[in-house]
């Protein structure tokens, strides 16, 4: 699927976290952010969800995260939100409720193409007890390995 995304990426950085560790938790779950720090957070771009998707696929999370996803979606996009410490291990746990004493990873997603729940049938696809619908995901000109 070819698309056109942007995600902006914001973390607050409190004076008790070391702020590489929190540069950690953002570089795990989306390798090609490259955190800035301003005013007290660290603040990142990319235009690929590729390898969050593929963390959502290893981790078996896609009906949630789909979820999450529609939730939170508008004609411009969709925005979620993921809890530090768990990034930091490159695990995705969503953050939902009152946000975490340390602040959550924030992220906001804007689609320009396709529409925004084609992209998210992308970067989450529907699920029939738990495997993809469809079993082959197209990464531009390459297949998925793994072949879901």
């Amino acid at each position: 699927m070819i698309y056109s995304v942007d995600a902006r990426i914001v973390a607050p950085v409190n004076d008790t976290e070391v702020t590489d560790r929190v540069a950690d938790a953002i570089g795990t779950v989306f390798p090609d952010a490259e955190p800035v720090h301003e005013d007290g957070r660290l603040v990142a771009e990319t235009h690929t969800l590729d390898a969050f998707s593929d963390v959502l696929y290893d981790q078996e999370i896609l009906d949630t995260a789909r979820r999450v996803f529609l939730r939170n979606a508008t004609d411009e996009g969709f925005a979620f939100a993921l809890k530090k410490q768990a990034a930091f291990e490159g695990v995705v746990n969503f953050a939902v409720g009152d946000p975490d004493e340390l602040g959550d990873i924030d992220v906001v997603v804007r689609v320009r193409e396709p529409d925004v729940e084609s992209f998210v049938d992308y970067v989450a696809p529907e699920t029939d007890e738990g495997q993809p619908v469809d079993p082959v995901r197209e990464y531009g000109d390459r297949t998925d390995p793994g072949g879901y």
